[in-house]
């Protein structure tokens, strides 16, 4: 399998002289890089590209399970978190728990969806399938978002991203209740970091997200994958970075995103 340098980063001058362009604001092909957390054991690795190329990206954060013991919330990664929001990123809720939900769960008298079957990946309850109501549900989602504002000073997005964005429109219709509107992906942003390595080699997963995304998409990588063998994001991220601004694309944050604006503004 092809490594980080193995794939060649095309376009440097021309990437150069588009990243002056996003600076001075000239762009009109945006596109919205968004992580999940992870493992974080890229973490660092993922911020010093963002730095060395200027891409702001929104952040989904959750209290997942690290490579160094703790959680991805905890103390130990709030320097870095506070770090990120300092450098204009973008954050969001991606429940606490890492929270999948798996059905609605209806009321035999009146049809309506009351409550939702869930089975968080952390936690103490991780692994575990079980009933939560409406409001339980958006506090999951609430007690990352004011975790985030705690450890970086700075008030998370009114958004969140639903784990493996599993969801139902009465999920998503309490989340609104609460304030938080759903975020997903475009097909062609999906960039495959989850994916079997195997079957999936990062040239395969480079090559296709330079041929398929477009302007407007929004893009999901995470920040660490523990099945994964061949990990994507030192192979890939800064040659598709590279590869999407020679194609005259730009980066923004969902702060900015069209579809988003008018609700950040009603519930931030």
């Amino acid at each position: 399998m092809l490594t980080g340098a193995a794939i060649a980063a095309p376009g440097l001058a021309a990437a150069a002289e588009n990243s002056k362009n996003i600076a001075a604001g000239a762009c009109s092909k945006p596109v919205y890089l968004t992580f999940d957390t992870g493992h974080m054991g890229i973490a660092q690795w993922v911020a010093q590209t963002l730095q060395k190329h200027k891409v702001p990206v929104t952040f989904f954060a959750a209290n997942e399970a690290t490579k160094e013991g703790g959680s991805s919330l905890a103390d130990f990664w709030a320097p870095w978190w506070k770090a990120r929001a300092d450098e204009g990123h973008q954050l969001a809720s991606h429940t606490y728990d890492h929270m999948y939900w798996q059905a609605d769960i209806r009321d035999k008298a009146t049809g309506q969806v009351t409550h939702f079957k869930v089975r968080p990946s952390a936690g103490p309850r991780a692994g575990q399938s079980f009933v939560v109501s409406a409001d339980e549900y958006r506090e999951e989602i609430a007690r990352s978002a004011r975790r985030l504002q705690q450890i970086t000073g700075h008030k998370p997005l009114p958004l969140y991203r639903a784990p493996g964005g599993k969801t139902s429109a009465a999920l998503i219709g309490a989340a609104q209740q609460g304030g938080y509107q759903h975020v997903g992906w475009a097909a062609a942003g999906f960039l495959g970091d989850e994916l079997p390595s195997d079957k999936y080699p990062n040239e395969r997963l480079l090559n296709q997200a330079l041929k398929n995304i477009r302007s407007g998409d929004i893009l999901l990588a995470h920040l660490g994958i523990w099945s994964r063998q061949d990990p994507w994001a030192p192979a890939v991220l800064e040659p598709l970075i590279l590869g999407l601004l020679d194609k005259g694309f730009c980066f923004r944050t969902l702060a900015e995103h069209p579809a988003y604006q008018g609700w950040i503004a009603q519930h931030r």
